[in-house]
């Protein structure tokens, strides 16, 4: 299968992506009208946007490992998009974010859909139920396409225990995630480790050992290169989201302004703030972080702080540094050139992109 370059892949991956949905998605709607909301919501957020980074490090993971791709495999590799996308919409209801990609937030669009429809009951509550089974819809899709997806039985069974383990650290990441925020914790290494298990293994080593499964390449040398390369990268992408969060464009994000500092999200760019912060600058900044009113001014108050104390530009230095590493570990051996030359490229899109 020929592609151009990364843009040419994702493309590839996008297109069987829209087939499945198109065809799983007729089902619903065969069920009743009444889901037609659910196919019309998920299919806008799953085809309308979305970098599909970990279809593509499971692709690559795949070319890396000396595999020949197929339209089997692609679809294989694209199901991972839907596990995130499960992650997504239930993040968002767990956040309770009101947007996500510049768009309601799923379970606001179906709190949306209960008040224009006059239903009975509470409206809110009402969304966050569409949205944890759209959620689920998501992750039963996931399988559905990798166990459908076509490619040999051998290589479906050998990439399930690693499909697995990805899964369980998705939730143990999660977890972690918000019991850091209930902890209101200020430690470093505990925000660095959750950024390890909701991003750098979910989203960058984890899909390139999978790739790595479904070639029937799992030498530890291969396997160890992929994790030398995507645990590192992986936290510097997490740790440029919580930069993004912070101070990026809402044009670019679609979210509001410094939607984590309204959050509260105890991420490694706020922890490495409190543990730089003198006592005026500590007071200042946990009087407003966490506010869900914060407006404009006070927004770069709180950005000002983070930049005052040296944090922000730690931050990009600790980024700078993964991002090194992985670029190093591309080195050692055991991977195709093509895969080389295609990592190369994705780590710098996936750390220094703006959105």
């Amino acid at each position: 299968m020929e592609f151009d370059g990364i843009h040419g892949l994702t493309e590839v991956i996008n297109g069987s992506l829209r087939e499945f949905f198109d065809e799983e998605s007729q089902y619903l709607r065969e069920i009743g009208s009444e889901l037609d909301p659910v196919a019309d919501a998920l299919g806008h957020f799953l085809l309308d946007s979305g970098k599909r980074l970990r279809p593509l490090f499971a692709t690559i993971g795949f070319l890396g490992a000396g595999g020949d791709l197929s339209p089997a495999i692609i679809r294989a590799t694209a199901s991972l998009e839907l596990i995130h996308v499960c992650a997504l919409i239930h993040d968002d209801v767990m956040d309770a974010s009101d947007t996500r990609r510049g768009a309601p937030a799923i379970h606001k669009q179906f709190q949306s859909l209960h008040q224009a429809q006059a239903l009975h009951g509470n409206g809110e509550q009402f969304g966050a139920a569409a949205a944890i089974l759209l959620g689920d819809l998501a992750l039963i899709w996931a399988a559905k396409a990798l166990h459908e997806s076509g490619a040999p039985t051998q290589s479906i069974l050998r990439s399930l225990p690693v499909y697995d383990e990805m899964r369980v650290e998705l939730m143990a990441g999660q977890y972690l995630d918000i019991y850091e925020q209930a902890l209101a914790s200020e430690s470093v290494e505990r925000s660095l480790k959750v950024a390890r298990f909701k991003s750098g293994k979910y989203s960058i080593e984890r899909p390139l050992h999978f790739g790595a499964s479904l070639a029937a390449n799992l030498s530890p040398t291969l396997i160890e290169s992929y994790s030398n390369y995507g645990l590192p990268l992986g936290e510097a992408f997490q740790l440029r989201d919580d930069v993004i969060g912070v101070f990026g464009d809402p044009e670019k994000t679609g979210k509001p302004a410094g939607d984590d500092l309204r959050e509260g999200k105890r991420t490694v760019l706020v922890a490495t703030t409190l543990s730089r912060a003198n006592v005026t600058q500590r007071t200042e900044f946990l009087n407003l972080f966490g506010r869900k009113d914060l407006n404009l001014n006070e927004i770069e108050s709180l950005r000002a702080l983070i930049v005052e104390t040296g944090s922000l530009a730690e931050l990009e230095s600790i980024i700078q540094e993964m991002t090194f590493k992985a670029h190093k570990a591309l080195t050692t051996g055991g991977i195709t050139p093509q895969a080389v030359a295609l990592l190369a490229e994705m780590a710098v899109a996936a750390t220094q992109r703006t959105a």
